[in-house]
Formats: C-alpha cells, structure tokens, sequence
C-alpha cells in the first residue's frame, strides 16, 4: 500500500490459545480425532445450563426491554447489584456509578489497556494471561514487562521481582494481578494480595486486578478478593464477569468495579476515558446485564456453583496424582479455575524429539510446522501430541514465558475420558523424551 497502515504493536496481538485450533482443525481433516482441551469454554466441552437457568433468561427474552440499549455503563439495576455484592465482601465501598458493563472481558481489557499512555506500563506476570499481556505490549508497541510466578512455590508472585522492575523501569505505573490465576490454577491468599497493594502504595501505582474467577476456588483455598485488602489509599480497576462462573462465556458480558477512583485525579481523567470509549460503542449487551441478578440470586445457584467446583477439585487432584511423577515434569496443583500450567525441566526439551504419528500425511504436515528455526521446544512437543493422540493444549511459552511446558483445562466432562486424557499425556511425555535417545544418541 501507498502508506504504511500498520499499527507499530500490532506485532504484539498474538492468541496462541486458539490459533493451534487452525492447526487441529487441519489435522481433523486429515483423520485425527481431536479433544480441544485449549480453550476455556465450559459448555463446549459439555457443561448443561440447567433448565431453571435457562427460564429465567427465556422470561427475559419475552420483556421488551431486553430488546433496547442500556445505558452506556450498564443497567443500573445490574450496577447496583454488583455494587450490594462488592460491598457485603467488607473494605472498600462502591456504588453503581463505580460500576462499567463491558462486551465481555475481552472488551474491557483492550480499553482499559488502549487508553493507556503508551509509555506507561502495566508489569503482568509471566507466565500471563495472553489478552492481557498482548494488549499491554500492544498498547506501548513494546513486548512485555513482567514479573515471575514462581512454580518452584505455588505459582504464587515473586514480590522481590516485582519491586525490583518497579525500581528500575520508571515507566510503570500499574501492576496487573489475575487471581485466581490463569494460566497457572493458582489461588493468591491475603497476605500476597496486601503485599502487592503494598507495593503500589509506596510506588504511587494503581492495580489492575482480573478476579473472573473469583467464586471458583477449591482444595481448601480462598482468594481473596481485591475489595477487602486494597484499603483507601491505592486506586485499581477490578475486573469480573459471567462467562466462566455461570458458566455463560457466549453472552460476552463482564465489567469493572474502580476502586479509589479520586484519590488520585490523574486516574480519575483515565477512568473517564475508558467510559468516554464506551459511549462511542453506545453501550454493552443488554440481555445478560437484565439476568445477572436474577440467576445470581436464584436459591439454586449456589448448589449448581458448588457442584460444578467440586468436580474441578475432583479433576485438579486427579490431574496432579498422574502428572506429578512424571519425570522431568513440574506440576502443581490447580486451587481455582480450570486450568493446570506443567513445566519442563531446563534444558529437557530439544528439536530431535518426536512422537509416532501413522498417517504419513499428518507426519508430514507437522514436520513442516516444526521446522522453522524459531518455533518454541514446548510448541514442537505440543504438535507432535496432537498429531500423534489428537489432544490439544497450549503451548506454555505463549504465555508471555520463557518457561517451556503446556497449559491444559480441567473441563473434559466424562471422569473417564479426563482420566485417560492425562495419562495419555503422561506416557506421551516419556516417549517424546527418550525420542531424542533413539533417533540422536549424541544429543544426550
């Protein structure tokens, strides 16, 4: 073209969760029978919204209302809910105006981090959820900055790593904490949480707090929310939503509670932009918005949340108890959400590993995936596992890391299929390894 219309960060946008789907849909062509366990999404992978969920959305359906726009930062009875449901958790307080109803969290992180100076930086952990820390290095058309969750002690923060960037980038201005964790399953009690509003105070930062899966904790943990340890001195953004407690992740609807909005009125003029962004898309999905309070407040939801976190606590153990002893392999054990992140040894991985594939096809179209010069240890072992079992996870290093394993979910509905899935995985792990024996002695 005439001119260069190319966004300096564009580079930065990647989503690796779903572009391996373009590689097993490829594969599925080609014969392999495919289980998606990379994408987040609880229906698809069989989850039932149950009937008394679904009246209550079709006695919404039926209201004319649902039909019409919503104000531009929700609907104020949805905002005052939240706002009732925020304030009965203790700290801090909020009101509706506190409150932005967003398309989904997707939507909300792109404005939250696109109107951001574009030399202010947000630090995001690493490994990082990969929404947040693309549009973070897109918005400063940089890569990353983060600090490290350490699998050596629960994934939780490394507070020293976290001081020591804030000492020596000026440029960061915020602190982003995912809590639970994606992609780790890791669950960061009081003390984590009051360190790093700690740290924001003493620094004059302002905390970016993604609490999505905030109701979903297990294994004897708690997480604790933002609300109760940011005090009134530190302003943050908490970010919440539907699509994964619910489960209803196709309403795309999630939204924003700012805390300390005024305690500093830089930030104040940032929030106001974020909205100000807002009103030029006139307002956010209506229809989910009108049923929150409704299916939130049914005197079933909480059996039906409690059912659903008990089969991950099932499944979390059952993952960890096949793959802790897998050697060469670092786990821990998933406390909330749905996910468990593995890390390979050091130095374990190498690019003359391999998995038996039959079809010479397949064979022959992952060999031309791999062989570039800069393709990831972990995304070579991630293909060949698809080839060769048909199971698909995400490659841990497009996690904003230079820690190699893979993220995978908890989310296979039948108990059998989960079981045979991981140690499928496990055995697969061991094969791929001593590959490198067979196939390059030397290599060892």
């Amino acid at each position: 073209m005439r001119t260069d219309i190319l966004h300096i960060g564009a580079g930065e946008l990647n989503y690796e969760i779903r572009n391996i789907v373009c590689v097993g849909e490829k594969l599925q062509k080609l014969g392999v029978q495919v289980n998606w366990e990379n994408i987040g999404d609880p229906i698809a992978k069989g989850e039932q919204v149950p009937d008394w969920m679904k009246e209550i959305v079709a006695e919404a359906v039926r209201e004319d209302t649902s039909y019409a726009y919503s104000p531009t930062k929700g609907l104020l009875s949805a905002r005052e809910y939240v706002a009732a449901c925020t304030n009965r958790m203790g700290g801090v307080q909020i009101d509706a105006d506190d409150v932005i109803f967003f398309n989904g969290l997707g939507d909300a992180i792109s404005k939250v981090f696109g109107f951001l100076k574009p030399t202010a930086r947000v630090i995001v952990p690493t490994p990082s959820y990969t929404t947040h820390s693309s549009a973070e290095a897109a918005h400063a058309s940089d890569q990353p900055v983060t600090y490290i969750l350490d699998p050596n002690h629960l994934w939780y923060p490394d507070l020293e790593d976290i001081e020591n960037h804030i000492k020596y980038n000026p440029a960061v201005a915020g602190i982003l904490v995912i809590n639970p964790d994606n992609p780790t399953g890791a669950v960061y009690p009081a003390d984590v949480m009051r360190a790093i509003v700690e740290i924001c105070e003493k620094n004059d930062l302002f905390i970016i707090c993604d609490e999505i899966y905030q109701n979903m904790t297990y294994n004897g943990t708690v997480s604790a929310p933002l609300c109760t340890v940011i005090g009134d001195k530190v302003p943050a953004i908490c970010m919440r939503g539907i699509s994964k407690e619910m489960p209803w992740p196709g309403s795309r609807c999630g939204w924003i509670e700012v805390y300390n909005r005024h305690r500093d009125p830089m930030f104040a003029t940032y929030v106001q932009s974020i909205l100000n962004a807002k009103m030029l898309e006139v307002c956010s999905t209506t229809l989910p918005q009108t049923v929150l309070p409704r299916i939130k407040e049914h005197p079933m939801y909480p059996v039906h949340l409690k059912n659903r976190i008990k089969r991950y606590e099932r499944y979390s153990n059952i993952a960890y108890d096949i793959l802790k002893n897998v050697k060469g392999l670092l786990v821990n054990r998933t406390n909330g959400a749905f996910y468990m992140s593995a890390v390979f040894e050091e130095g374990l991985l190498n690019h003359h590993q391999t998995l038996p594939i039959g079809n010479d096809e397949v064979r022959e179209t992952i060999e031309r995936l791999v062989s570039g010069p800069n393709i990831q240890p972990d995304k070579r072992f991630v293909y060949y596992l698809l080839a060769s079992t048909g199971i698909c996870v995400v490659p841990l290093s497009s996690f904003a890391t230079d820690l190699q394993g893979f993220r995978i979910t908890l989310l296979e509905k039948e108990e059998e299929d989960f079981v045979q899935i991981f140690k499928t995985i496990a055995n697969s792990i061991k094969r791929y390894i001593n590959s490198s024996l067979e196939c390059c002695p030397r290599c060892n």
